[in-house]
């Protein structure tokens, strides 16, 4: 039966610090704070403060055209500035971990206050030595907070009409895939995009066998798992939830993959529907306007050119957030025939 409507999307949380705690240790620039690209030094040695405490930044992408592509607004239960203050992001710096990674760090202005802060892309170490490659005044469109990508990886089993499985980079436009509530449906676009796997875009992998998954599910951390527990193990206020993967990580069943690149593949149909990935149902692409501005740039220039015109309307169902999947929800969804 159909339930609650998703609502819009909500505020994005990430994590920041104060500019001035990241700081030149050793170099032309030792003892300046983080800055704007014209004034860093490749080859300076940055660290992140011993005392650095980071700070929630929660994030309302504005409207297209209101502020430009590099701006955003601050929402509620940010621990920065004011619901409504602008945040703006200002330079990207590429920099060299001791092991040889590298680490991008947005630098992002609020624009209220006039104060700097650093986002870094992949978890950084305080005393940590990091060497500044390149310094970018122009830090792309695409790179801001915690973007959306709701996308499946190479490998993934995706079940066709007939009930076999193939692989979802063998798929193309016209192959019927099975739907959980409109049956065979037509695939319109198989749109993929390389990422690197670090941040916002690093995967999640939901062990085989955590939700019934016949292998590991490997998504993009926004990618919505659809679940359905009806009596004792119902979670939350109804039968049917829509769980984000990030918000199922624990740990042990399910975890973030860091490092390299990942190939990303987004599929897409008539409607947002509910389809099955390694034999659990998780939901297709949905395409709106809201959605494509928060997509990487690939991925929407694709979904833009190939498919003028689309919009979809959300797949009806209650969206669970980090706050129903407590430790004890998790453990009780997790828990397996040998954990009897």
């Amino acid at each position: 039966m159909p339930i609650d409507v998703l609502a819009p999307l909500p505020a994005k949380a990430t994590h920041v610090f104060e500019a001035d705690a990241v700081w030149v240790t050793s170099g032309a620039n030792q003892g300046d704070p983080l800055d704007l690209a014209s004034a860093c030094e490749p080859g300076d040695i940055y660290q992140l403060d011993r005392e650095a405490q980071s700070l929630r930044l929660m994030l309302q992408t504005e409207s297209q055209g209101s502020a430009g592509s590099n701006c955003q607004t601050i929402a509620p239960g940010s621990q920065i500035g004011h619901p409504g203050d602008r945040i703006r992001l200002v330079a990207r710096h590429v920099m060299m971990a001791p092991d040889g990674d590298t680490v991008d760090f947005l630098l992002i202005r609020h624009e209220e206050e006039q104060r700097l802060y650093a986002l870094p892309l992949s978890p950084i170490a305080p005393r940590t030595d990091y060497t500044l490659i390149e310094a970018h005044e122009d830090p792309g469109t695409q790179r801001l907070a915690d973007l959306v990508c709701v996308a499946f990886t190479t490998g993934t089993m995706i079940t066709l009409s007939g009930g076999a499985q193939r692989p979802i980079e063998t798929l193309a436009p016209g192959d019927r895939v099975l739907t959980r509530d409109s049956g065979p449906q037509p695939l319109r676009l198989v749109a993929k995009a390389t990422l690197r796997a670090l941040g916002s875009f690093a995967p999640v992998v939901i062990s085989a066998g955590t939700l019934g998954n016949e292998g590991d599910l490997v998504v993009s951390p926004h990618h919505r798992i659809f679940l359905y527990r009806r009596g004792a193990q119902r979670i939350g206020q109804t039968s049917e939830l829509l769980v984000q993967a990030k918000h199922l990580v624990d740990g042990e069943h399910v975890w973030r993959r860091e490092g390299g690149y990942v190939d990303y593949y987004a599929l897409v149909f008539d409607r947002h529907e509910i389809i099955y990935a390694e034999g659990i149902p998780c939901e297709s692409l949905m395409v709106c306007e809201a959605t494509l501005s928060l997509l990487p740039e690939e991925l929407a220039r694709e979904v833009r050119t190939r498919l003028p015109g689309l919009t979809h309307r959300p797949h009806f169902g209650t969206e669970a957030g980090r706050d129903v999947l407590n430790s004890g929800a998790r453990e009780a969804l997790f828990k397996r025939p040998r954990d009897h």
